[in-house]
């Protein structure tokens, strides 16, 4: 949903105007500029400019953000993709100069199309049957993404593939920790659960690391085609199983739990939708490889969102942001981790309660 822009989270309007047109996306900066802001997400801030006819997007960092939030490295990832794959929106330009609207950013297209979310199906119905088509597409766009040459696309130093899995245990545990401020007894027993039981061979390729329904745009004519994926601030070079461990977690399924349906109000719960297993099933058919430590892949996908949401209530416990949504994100939190223990527990990914 866009709206108006959220009191304390303003931009400097002239400033950006003046950047706007010495990088020749306007044509006077005196053109009268409109500033909206994209309310879904809880990571980055986003906003829609409207001048001269035109419609970009500039995404920047929270105000007290505690880890991550790296709008140079964001604005790299999409112009490597821009050279060969069509799926990314193209950027314009990135700025660390803060003089210009008090934090770094970087300017993109605006992408049209279809974004499947809560608000969305407030407002029309989708049918069961087209869900299959929606899950079929978004998984084998996830499989062409993680396919692709990131040699070519000048993209090879973006991460260290080697000991991969063992450094996102180990810094997801301690990101956790950090920002910690309530007793959680089932995150500690995770975070050495994930230690003792992470694989020692995968493969490695470019990940999205946020791939779930509302980070990518249909096009409106058609759900076997995606116009773009949005939110690439985590995307990496690493194992892609943690990837679809991270969708999977995403992934809300009738049968689950109450709170957890209430955390992640998702269509994935919709009839037509697949199950969580038979998504891994679609993945493994599409690659051509069976996935083991499945219950790993799924264990850490849940507990790395528990910890970014509770960084982001750390932000609001701490005064460091006001927006109402965040106040309950520690108990979300606390819900995804007691929900991962079972799991563990049951050594399944369905089912668990």
């Amino acid at each position: 949903m866009i709206q108006k822009v959220r009191k304390g989270e303003e931009l400097n309007e002239i400033n950006l105007k003046k950047f706007l047109k010495e990088i020749n996306l306007i044509s006077n900066i005196k053109s009268d500029l409109s500033v909206l802001q994209f309310s879904n997400g809880f990571s980055n801030l986003t906003y829609q400019l409207n001048i001269e006819d035109k419609e970009y997007v500039i995404r920047k960092p929270p105000k007290g953000a505690v880890y991550g939030h790296d709008m140079g490295r964001e604005y790299k990832v999409l112009r490597g993709l821009n050279n060969g794959f069509n799926k990314a929106p193209i950027v314009y330009a990135y700025s660390n100069d803060n003089t210009i609207i008090g934090s770094e950013f970087y300017i993109m297209e605006k992408v049209n199309g279809t974004i499947i979310t809560p608000r969305e199906l407030k407002e029309r119905t989708i049918p069961a049957k087209d869900y299959k088509i929606i899950s079929e597409t978004w998984l084998n766009t996830m499989v062409e993404l993680h396919y692709l040459d990131y040699n070519k696309l000048g993209l090879s130093d973006l991460g260290k593939p080697e000991g991969y899995v063992e450094r996102q245990v180990r810094n997801w545990g301690k990101q956790y920790l950090k920002a910690a401020t309530d007793d959680i007894k089932e995150a500690e027993l995770i975070m050495n659960w994930l230690n003792d039981n992470q694989p020692k061979q995968y493969k490695h390729s470019l990940i999205h690391n946020d791939y779930k329904y509302d980070n990518v745009v249909f096009s409106t004519e058609s759900w076997t085609k995606i116009n773009s994926i949005l939110d690439w601030e985590m995307c990496t070079i690493g194992d892609p199983l943690m990837d679809l461990g991270t969708s999977i977690a995403y992934w809300a399924m009738p049968s689950d739990p109450k709170g957890l349906k209430t955390a992640f109000d998702y269509p994935t719960s919709l009839e037509g939708n697949p199950t969580r297993l038979e998504v891994v099933k679609m993945y493994e058919k599409e690659t051509g490889e069976s996935i083991n430590n499945l219950v790993f892949y799924y264990v850490f996908g849940l507990f790395k969102i528990a910890v970014i949401v509770q960084q982001i209530y750390y932000r609001y416990n701490k005064g460091l942001t006001t927006n109402e949504k965040f106040k309950d994100l520690n108990k979300i939190a606390e819900i995804l981790c007691k929900i991962g223990w079972q799991s563990i527990q049951k050594n399944r990914i369905e089912n668990l309660f």
